[in-house]
């Protein structure tokens, strides 16, 4: 089969988004579908405004139509709400195609917090934008519930994966600080809350890993926390697991894929009891929420880290990129469920379920 992904997300970022879309297509790709992931990167872009680091394309209209008539999906899904996706959905209407979307950001927090747009209006373009798809895609229930009180409709699960193999268990002399070692990884940007992180009063040694605009200014302002820019693959795997607890500060995330990849270092969460962390962690057992934040680092740090293993052991790309095929519009000679991790040459583990199934 072939399907069309279309992203406003994609490399160089690094971010949860690409590395679920990226890991999916792979996957896809290994059971025998043939996919298109269109991205800026196939575009003339311009710099986002107050995020210079995310390129935007520019007027992808008429480039779009000629990739999408030339590639002839049997399936599209639009995984952003950008330039592209809504060129994308443009092409979809006109043409009479029915596709699928996915909510990956709280897009209109994340504007709110940059400017004073009321989250009235932001979130009535995001159900607009949603609301000519088949499904729309969401990583949890919780998420699921909140959105339908905003009026979407046609919501679908789709869960998350983590590469146990890379992000695993390793020796703690990688990182020779003082411990213990609190750390948060991902985008330095006001939408990840991080000087919540940086301002508490911990022993030991804070770090960042990641980028973004707010770097230069958090360097200045907090000159004992090391900075490591961002990292990848190996490398973030051997910080994460040199860590003793992960420090979770975001409000505003829809999931945090990062925290199922510090869990599968056997690391503890420590994070505020919201939407992401609420539908990951399990209280008192792989991390702990609280309001306060520092509470939830002291008491993240008493946790056994082979329990937070074990839990990320139940969670694979295999079985995630099996719910997405299957929320997917099909043509009607493919529409019995499919097993995406039985069709891969090496299957990951059986279980892509989240605590709030597994409490019952």
């Amino acid at each position: 089969m072939r399907i069309a992904i279309v992203t406003d997300a994609w490399h160089p970022q690094v971010n949860g988004v690409v590395t679920t879309l990226g890991k999916t297509a792979a996957v896809l790709g290994q059971a025998g579908h043939e996919v298109m992931v269109i991205n800026p990167g196939m575009f003339k872009t311009f710099p986002c405004p107050t995020y210079p680091e995310i390129r935007l394309a520019m007027l992808p209209g008429r480039k779009i139509r000629e990739l999408l008539d030339a590639f002839a999906p049997d399936a599209i899904h639009i995984a952003t709400e950008g330039v592209l996706g809504w060129s994308a959905r443009a092409y979809c209407r006109k043409n009479g195609l029915r596709f699928t979307t996915s909510y990956h950001t709280r897009f209109p927090e994340y504007v709110r917090l940059r400017a004073p747009i009321p989250l009235g209006l932001t979130y009535a373009l995001m159900r607009r934008f949603h609301s000519a798809a088949t499904r729309t895609m969401v990583v949890t229930d919780g998420l699921r519930a909140e959105l339908t009180q905003y009026g979407f409709r046609n919501l679908a699960l789709w869960f998350r994966g983590v590469d146990t193999e890379i992000f695993r268990p390793r020796a703690k002399e990688f990182l020779g600080d003082q411990r213990p070692i609190s750390m948060f990884v991902g985008r330095v940007a006001v939408e990840k809350n991080i000087e919540e992180f940086l301002k508490l009063d911990l022993p030991g040694t804070k770090y960042v890993v990641g980028d973004g605009p707010a770097l230069q200014d958090m360097k200045t302002r907090y000159p004992g926390v090391r900075f490591t820019g961002y990292k990848k693959g190996e490398e973030l795997a051997r910080h994460l697991a040199a860590a003793d607890v992960f420090v979770f500060p975001s409000r505003t995330d829809t999931f945090g894929l990062v925290m199922l990849e510090a869990l599968a270092c056997g690391l503890p969460v420590a994070a505020y009891p919201v939407t992401g962390p609420r539908n990951i962690i399990q209280q008192g057992v792989t991390g702990f929420l609280s309001e306060d934040l520092q509470e939830a680092v002291q008491e993240a740090l008493q946790l056994d880290g082979r329990r937070c293993r074990a839990f990320a052991e139940k969670f694979s790309w295999g079985k995630c990129t099996s719910q997405f095929f299957n929320n997917l519009c099909i043509p009607a000679a493919g529409k019995n469920r499919v097993n995406i991790a039985e069709m891969l040459p090496r299957p990951g583990p059986v279980s892509c379920q989240g605590p709030l199934e597994e409490r019952g």
